[in-house]
C-alpha cells in the first residue's frame, strides 16, 4: 500500500475522464439514489484486492450492483474526489498516502479502519546473513547495488529512496529500482527458488510472507516510518447517500489470519480468481458476513 503523489495531472485526468465516459459515474458517485456502487482497486495490492473482492460479494448479496474498477493510485484518488468512484478500501493513512490526503482529503470521507498496523518493510530471504538495514552498508556489490522496488509512483518507493537510503548511508551504493508489484514478486520468487541474494521493498500484510522464505530487516532508525492503518475512504456525501453501507464499513475488521487465508485462497489456490476464493472463504467463516451486514 504504498502509493504517494507522483502521477501527473494529465495522466490522472485522462484516466478519470475515461472512467466517466465508460459510464461508471455521472458526477454524483454513480449513486443516483439507487443501489449502484463503484469500488476502486489497485492491481497487485493483495490486501486491497482481497478486501475489495469480499465487499463485492457482501454488497451484491445485499442487492447492490457493484462495478469494480482497476486504477493506479493517483487516478483512483482523483476519481474519488470527483465523485466518479464511490469507495476505496485500501487507503494507507496517515503516512503512505499522506500526499493524496493533503490534496483530496476535504473531498473524501473516512468510513473506518479495518486493519490497524500496516508497516512498510525491506525484506530479504531467510537464508540471508543480513539482519538489519545497517548491514547493507558496504555490501552493494554483493546485491548488484539494487533494492527491488515496485511502481515508481508508490509511497513505498518514495520512502525507501528519500528516507531509508540516506538514513543508513546507502545513497550512491544502492538504487531502489522500479517496475511493478508483480515484477518485484517474480524477481523474489526467482531468487528464492535459486537460493540467491535479493533485497526487496515490501509491506505487511502480504501473502508473500507465507509463500516465500523471507523476513524483514530490522529498521532501528525507523526510516521506513511508523505503521499505517488501512482505511476505507469514500467520496464526499457517501455516508449520507448510503447510510446502511457506511454503517457496515464502520464494523468491518480483518485480523492477520482472516486476511491471510483469503489472500492465500485468491493468489495460490484459485490462481487470482476472486469469486471462488471468496465463496470458499465465506464457507470457512460462516458467521463473518452476519457480523457486518446482518
Amino acid at each position: 500500500m504504498r502509493f504517494g503523489l507522483k502521477k501527473t495531472a494529465a495522466v490522472a485526468l485522462g484516466l478519470v475522464l475515461g472512467l466517466t465516459a465508460a459510464g461508471c459515474g455521472d458526477g454524483d458517485g454513480g449513486s443516483g439514489g439507487d443501489k449502484k456502487l463503484t469500488i476502486g482497486v489497485v492491481s497487485g495490492w493483495a490486501e486491497g484486492e482481497a478486501a475489495t473482492a469480499l465487499w463485492e460479494r457482501l454488497l451484491k448479496d445485499k442487492g447492490y450492483e457493484v462495478d469494480v474498477k482497476t486504477l493506479d493510485t493517483g487516478p483512483l484518488y482523483t476519481g474519488l474526489a470527483r465523485g466518479d468512484v464511490d469507495l476505496f478500501v485500501d487507503s494507507w493513512l496517515p503516512y503512505t498516502h499522506e500526499d493524496y490526503w493533503k490534496q483530496y482529503g476535504d473531498k473524501l470521507e473516512k468510513l473506518g479502519v479495518w486493519y490497524d498496523s500496516a508497516p512498510l518493510t525491506i525484506a530479504v530471504p531467510e537464508y540471508s546473513p543480513l539482519k538489519s538495514l545497517d548491514d547493507l552498508k558496504g555490501k552493494g556489490g554483493q546485491y548488484g547495488g539494487k533494492i527491488v522496488g515496485i511502481e515508481s509512483s508508490s509511497g513505498l518507493v518514495r520512502v525507501s529512496k528519500e528516507k531509508m537510503l540516506p538514513a543508513y548511508g546507502l545513497k550512491g551504493e544502492y538504487e531502489v529500482t522500479t517496475s511493478s508489484t508483480a515484477a518485484m514478486l517474480a524477481e523474489l520468487k526467482k531468487a528464492t527458488d535459486a537460493k540467491k541474494d535479493i533485497v526487496v521493498t515490501l509491506w505487511r500484510p502480504h501473502w508473500a510472507y507465507a509463500k516465500f522464505p523471507i523476513r524483514d530487516l530490522a529498521d532501528p532508525k525507523k526510516a521506513m516510518g511508523d505503521p499505517d492503518e488501512i482505511t476505507t475512504v469514500a467520496r464526499k456525501g457517501f455516508a449520507k447517500d448510503h447510510a446502511d453501507v457506511a454503517a457496515w464499513f464502520k464494523k468491518f475488521k480483518m485480523n492477520d489470519e482472516q486476511l491471510g487465508t483469503l489472500e492465500d485462497l485468491i493468489e495460490n489456490k484459485h490462481g487470482g480468481k476472486t469469486e471462488p476464493a471468496v465463496d470458499e472463504w465465506l464457507k470457512q467463516n460462516p458467521d463473518y458476513a452476519g457480523t457486518i451486514t446482518g
